[in-house]
């Protein structure tokens, strides 16, 4: 499967964001040829984080994810799970 980079940046962002790296969760969705999801879950104290104020940083989590799988040609989105 695709999206290695994808699931390596996102993993690496999210775990410095929480405080809790150990309950990060990351499973990496085909849903096509070329799109790849990154589904995110953490405990649940940290899901605050890592959305941020009004969606900004998931905002921002988002976009770099979209910019690692521009290196391999795909798209991603990122969805966070509770």
């Amino acid at each position: 499967m695709s999206g290695e980079i994808v699931e390596r940046v996102v993993g690496y962002v999210v775990g410095q964001i929480v405080d809790d790296a150990e309950s990060v969760e990351l499973t990496m969705v085909q849903e096509g040829p070329d799109d790849v999801v990154a589904e995110v879950k953490t405990a649940s104290q940290d899901m605050g984080r890592v959305i941020g104020r009004r969606g900004r940083v998931a905002r921002a989590i988002r976009t770099i994810a979209q910019a690692a799988a521009d290196e391999e040609g795909l798209n991603a989105g990122v969805e966070f799970i509770d």
